[in-house]
């Protein structure tokens, strides 16, 4: 069976990838991997509801990370852990795009590697099942990397007229094994 994010973003651009950010998408049925973040917040009234719509991690500067992924044959459930803060999500493929939903909003993401690095594009928005124009979500962003024998992501949102929700960064210990 193909990876969800091999599938998504197609199997040669997929080997391009560092082996570490092979090897968290790779790897199939339960698994945890443990690392550390630095996260900043919004302070705004409409930051702060969005965020709290998207459970959103809260500020801090050395924030542990668990993240728990259970793999199905059609989608994979993330569990995100800042420090004791739960971040629920499920992923799927449709119509080309990487869907996630988290909280009452539902993206649908494009996928594409370059140089190294796994970055993410936001083509499609709903909340509460609603569409919204993709071009508000421009100032979301998310890449995913290897450094230092680490996998690594950065993760930021940014909305017009909200301003910064959240940008977090940071790693996770993975094993390359599964990667090959």
């Amino acid at each position: 069976m193909t990876a969800l994010f091999a599938r998504v973003l197609g199997d040669a651009a997929f080997s391009t990838l560092p082996l570490r950010v092979q090897a968290l998408h790779r790897a199939q049925g339960k698994r945890v991997y443990l690392g550390e973040a630095q996260v900043q917040s919004g302070s705004g009234f409409l930051a702060r509801l969005c965020a709290w719509a998207t459970a959103l991690p809260r500020a801090g500067s050395t924030v542990p990370v668990r993240v728990e992924i259970t793999s199905g044959e059609n989608s994979e459930r993330w569990a995100r852990e800042f420090g004791a803060q739960r971040m629920p999500s499920r992923f799927w493929s449709q119509d080309g795009l990487l869907c996630e939903r988290i909280g009452l909003v539902t993206f649908g993401f494009a996928l594409q590697a370059d140089s190294g690095e796994l970055i993410w594009h936001v083509r499609r928005v709903r909340a509460l099942g609603i569409p919204l124009p993709a071009g508000w979500f421009r100032g979301v962003t998310a890449r995913e990397s290897e450094a230092s024998g680490r996998y690594c992501f950065d993760v930021a949102a940014r909305l017009p007229l909200a301003g910064l929700l959240v940008h977090y960064r940071g790693w996770l210990t993975v094993d390359t094994v599964q990667a090959a």
